[in-house]
């Protein structure tokens, strides 16, 4: 059987079942730049056609997804193009704009590869997307974790410029403790501490104890 029959025999398959999952289906190219298939649930969420989709190409994640994120979830699909085990799978979330006004909302993922061709090279790639509820209280605290994410891409390099010690009293600082308590901890000056501080605003751009324990959070200080 040749590729491209192979290709169209499993499209078929998944086409058959699809409507009957508790998920949109999704069938991607070889190098999951292009959308071969999608059930009749993802189309509407979409509010676009199947031959419409087909032809955006790589604009379909342009258009559907926020592109903030792509960083967490394209490597793990790299690998699991390159992965050899048949098994093998991934799942991730996305942010993917169905909602009102074409707002985003919160979709769990998981993908593999659906078929290879005669040289072991994938062919196509399955992927199943549900909604988060959200109502679910999942829902906030997985968007509070990517919101962290974002959060610790953006100020990488301000966090970077920080001094151990100046890590030490941020930390301090969004546990809630005094520039007294951070000094015994650390065996320095309260007066020492308040340096810290004030240097750690200055640095950090922070106007506030909250922002300051934005960084603590994102950067695994608490």
């Amino acid at each position: 059987m040749t590729d491209q029959l192979l290709i169209e025999q499993k499209i078929a398959e998944i086409a058959a079942v699809a409507d009957l999952l508790p998920a949109v289906v999704i069938v991607l190219n070889e190098d999951c730049r292009r959308v071969l298939y999608m059930s009749a649930r993802g189309l509407a969420q979409l509010r676009i056609t199947l031959p419409e989709l087909t032809a955006m190409g790589e604009e379909y994640y342009a258009r559907y997804f926020n592109p903030d994120e792509a960083h967490e979830y394209v490597p793990k699909i790299v690998g699991l193009l390159q992965h050899d085990d048949p098994s093998h799978s991934i799942s991730f979330f996305q942010q993917v704009r169905t909602g009102p006004q074409r707002s985003f909302e919160l979709h769990l993922s998981t993908a593999r590869v659906l078929a290879r061709g005669q040289q072991g090279q994938p062919l196509l790639t399955l992927c199943l997307s549900s909604a988060i509820d959200k109502d679910s209280h999942l829902n906030a605290k997985i968007q509070r974790l990517l919101d962290e994410n974002a959060f610790l891409r953006a100020n990488t390099s301000r966090f970077a410029g920080l001094t151990s010690r100046e890590r030490q009293v941020l930390a301090g600082i969004s546990r809630g403790q005094s520039s007294g308590e951070i000094a015994e901890m650390l065996y320095i000056s309260a007066q020492t501490v308040d340096t810290h501080r004030r240097n750690l605003r200055h640095k950090l751009e922070a106007t506030s104890s909250f922002e300051l324990g934005q960084y603590a959070r994102a950067f695994d200080l608490i």
